[in-house]
């Protein structure tokens, strides 16, 4: 009984694991994408230039190369950056600043209107 217990306990600790890596990759990426967009036209631009330079030095497609390289690079980062998130133990639900992550709104202020002190059960403090 212990037994399928430990075995039960060890492939939810397992699932949970798995959960917060997919959770931390898509948050980094999305974190990349929105957050990091200087970043990715600094990217773009440095990797545009360089494909300039190597397409005369050598024979093969550099557009190629330098594109397939930068983008590998990202995926790279994220996934590496998921790893080493998950590992630690740090759980995305437990960071204050992902609350939009978890559908938690934290509003700073709330709408009062012009009619509201006639319509409205509200306390305004």
């Amino acid at each position: 009984m212990a037994l399928a217990q430990s075995s039960s306990l060890g492939k939810m600790h397992s699932w949970f694991t798995v959960k917060s890596f997919l959770i931390w990759t898509f948050t980094l990426a999305v974190c990349l994408l929105v957050v990091g967009f200087p970043l990715v036209v600094l990217m773009a631009t440095v990797g545009a230039l360089s494909a300039i330079v190597l397409e005369s030095v050598m024979p093969i497609s550099a557009a190629l190369l330098v594109a397939g390289s930068l983008v590998g690079f990202n995926v790279m980062a994220v996934l590496a950056g998921a790893g080493i998130l998950t590992f630690k133990g740090i759980h995305p639900h437990e960071v204050s600043w992902l609350n939009w992550l978890h559908g938690k709104a934290d509003p700073l202020n709330t709408s009062v209107y012009a009619a509201c002190p006639l319509t409205c059960d509200l306390l305004i403090k």
